[in-house]
């Protein structure tokens, strides 16, 4: 492989995904929140800049077209497992994330069954924004646990009742407990949604890439 400078952001990106999950396991939270997100955010950035720079520059190569799909289906993947196990909103999440799971390794097998013909299940639009949609919502539910533990340590030991009156505006709020639990509330709801419209998505181009395939997967 041609060490470029795609190719290089590409294999960052794919050493970033398990990279999310180690931040769990070498730190406590927040901290392992807010490294997580830091980590998924660059990674996902690198996903539209190596694509750019790969055709700017007439760099695209077989290696990056084919660590590209596999960079991005192990951040996405592994970022899931970890907010699914660490996020307190996980009752709601267990179901688009089983979906989007589900599919990538439907159209994985499909794709490696079809082998030399894999070429008809190319990536789409719609298959481009459902990549776009799961990122950000896994961005901002990484946010939700930044806010959700700040939350946490900033009234801890703190007696309840003067926690409610603050948050009722009866005492000053000293403590940026109010921005912090609309910040929480703000990246939850917003990511969930977004979560749930990957996730539908995901369904939809997984149906049309099977819709595709099923020439290919009939009997003499």
């Amino acid at each position: 492989m041609t060490w470029t400078i795609p190719n290089i952001l590409t294999v960052a990106r794919l050493l970033a995904a398990p990279g999310v999950a180690v931040m769990f396991l070498y730190f406590t939270r927040p901290y392992a929140d807010w490294f997580a997100l830091m980590l998924f955010t660059l990674a996902a950035l690198t996903d539209w800049v190596d694509g750019y720079l790969a055709r700017s520059w007439n760099q695209e190569s077989k290696m990056g077209a084919m660590l590209d799909p596999i960079a991005d289906k192990a951040m996405v993947v592994i970022a899931l497992m970890v907010i699914v196990g660490y996020s307190s909103m996980s009752p709601w999440l267990v179901l688009p994330a089983t979906v989007i799971l589900f599919r990538e390794v439907f159209v994985s097998g499909l794709r490696e069954f079809l082998g030399d013909t894999a070429g008809t299940l190319k990536v789409t639009k719609l298959a481009k924004w459902k990549t776009t949609a799961q990122m950000v919502a896994i961005a901002l539910l990484f946010g939700q646990g930044v806010f959700e533990h700040y939350f946490g340590i900033s009234i801890l030991g703190m007696d309840d009742q003067i926690v409610a009156q603050i948050l009722a505006g009866e005492l000053p709020d000293e403590f940026g407990l109010g921005w912090k639990l609309t910040g929480m509330a703000w990246a939850g709801n917003v990511g969930l949604i977004l979560l749930w419209v990957a996730a539908a998505l995901t369904f939809i181009t997984g149906v049309d890439y099977f819709n595709k395939a099923r020439p290919y997967l009939k009997d003499n």
